[in-house]
């Protein structure tokens, strides 16, 4: 199973290029519709704007060797692993799911435009079955250990909004691929191949309601944040300093100590106790 290409034995039902011509389909679909959530919510007019205000508040020029380093530093802490995210096990769920999905994505566009009739496409259609598998263990485990406390906020773990949209796109797509592929040659395979592709179909299709476009977002925000903290605007916001540093404190008596230079000493707080209850 894991080393046959599942598109091989599809293609003497479909023709290779109506499945191509389904990829570029929703190549398109994503383009257009994160360019028409953009327009919707503004969200480039917003940043270009937001970007204009830090210039004008910067209080020193930030070289164009230091927006490469800050570049760099932003695809490897937020893009390649995720480091904003302090709860480790939100953080490798999140792992498992982002690469699983890339590579499951990149593995179906080589095998379908590659390797269409072929049923050994190399280590192509392992790649496939593990980018599969990636993205169902990471999106499960966060669907059922890590989501949003739906218990304390009087839902149950299965009422679905359209938030969840992506998500469930997500595991349903990355389900119904492995089942496909382990079933194929039956009546049950083409059941499982009419889901998948009615699951990938809104994965791809419905990036202007999902979190899909977050994806674009995410670094660019990340990387114009760094920018601020280099030139100095902090997001417009107020430069308070060093907060264990004595001047500081004299400057301001009524910082408390915790603060400062006890910072562990501010307790558990929220994390107390677990959401768990209404």
């Amino acid at each position: 199973m894991f080393g046959v290409n599942p598109f091989s034995e599809l293609s003497a039902s479909i023709a290779p290029m109506i499945m191509q011509a389904y990829v570029i389909l929703m190549i398109a679909a994503v383009i257009g519709g994160t360019v028409t959530d953009m327009i919707h919510k503004k969200n480039a007019k917003y940043f270009f704007e937001k970007s204009k205000k830090d210039k004008l508040n910067a209080r020193r020029s930030v070289s164009s060797g230091e927006k490469v380093s800050l570049a760099v530093s932003t695809v490897a802490n937020e893009v390649l692993t995720s480091g904003e995210f302090k709860n480790q096990e939100r953080r490798i769920s999140h792992l498992f799911t982002m690469y699983g999905f890339v590579i499951f994505v990149v593995a179906t566009a080589v095998l379908i435009f590659g390797y269409p009739t072929s049923a050994d496409a190399g280590y192509w259609p392992i790649l496939w079955h593990a980018g599969a598998i990636s993205l169902a263990f990471g999106g499960y485990w966060f669907w059922f250990f890590i989501r949003v406390d739906v218990s304390s906020e009087g839902h149950k773990w299965y009422e679905i909004s359209r938030a969840d949209i992506f998500i469930v796109s997500l595991l349903t797509t990355a389900t119904f691929s492995l089942a496909w592929s382990a079933t194929q040659g039956g009546s049950l395979g083409w059941l499982f191949f009419v889901l998948f592709i009615l699951s990938s179909t809104s994965l791809f299709g419905t990036v202007m309601w999902s979190k899909f476009a977050h994806m674009f977002f995410k670094p660019a925000a990340a990387f114009q944040k760094k920018i601020t903290r280099a030139d100095g605007s902090q997001e417009n916001l107020p430069d308070l300093g060093d907060l264990s540093d004595p001047v500081i404190h004299a400057r301001y008596p009524d910082i408390p100590e915790y603060m400062g230079t006890n910072p562990p000493n501010m307790g558990l707080g929220i994390k107390r106790d677990k959401p768990t209850h209404f």
